[in-house]
């Protein structure tokens, strides 16, 4: 079991930070070079592979990112237009067959997203202890600025620890 990616996204919907603990094979990473034999469209904020196919690549099959910028939509668009609920305030849990998507908002508007193996359990308990580490370690940091980009050493620190601690146990008790 293992957590993939943490994300914390401000209100106003930007990464202010990102921690990669996992990195996959990289089979899914293609390069091509010019002309590309398949042809891409752009469908509900996300671009598809319409016609074509080669190296494993069907027509159905998202591009995540081109020259390492991403080209996907905001998770809030997403979840709201996933969502059946009128005026969703968005994703918390999104599970596909390789991975699971888990999202906590506070209050304030500030999202923490995990990647996780869809295995992984008790990971409503990790985003609470994210947040945790997030008002213990960036907040209460004087030299950061709400909204800005998360650049602290022992915020690193202790969500890399949590992170550890979460795949080894599987879940957070109280007092963790």
């Amino acid at each position: 079991m293992a957590i993939f990616s943490v994300f914390v996204v401000n209100k106003a919907g930007g990464l202010i930070y990102q921690l990669d603990s996992y990195a996959p094979r990289a089979e899914a990473e293609k390069t091509f070079s010019y002309p590309l034999d398949l042809l891409l469209k752009l469908h509900d904020e996300r671009v598809l592979v319409a016609f074509g196919q080669r190296d494993g690549i069907r027509v159905g099959h998202a591009v995540l990112a081109i020259n390492g910028v991403d080209v996907s939509g905001k998770l809030f668009a997403i979840g709201s237009q996933l969502s059946p609920e009128q005026g969703s305030s968005g994703i918390e849990m999104l599970e596909t067959d390789t991975f699971k998507l888990h999202c906590f908002q506070t209050l304030t508007g500030i999202k923490f997203v995990v990647l996780a193996d869809p295995r992984q359990a008790g990971i409503d308990s990790l985003l609470r202890k994210i947040y945790e580490i997030y008002s213990d370690f960036a907040l209460k940091n004087p030299f950061y600025s709400l909204e800005m980009p998360i650049r602290c050493e022992l915020f690193d620190q202790n969500l890399k620890l949590a992170l550890e601690v979460a795949e080894k146990a599987g879940t957070f008790g109280p007092g963790s």
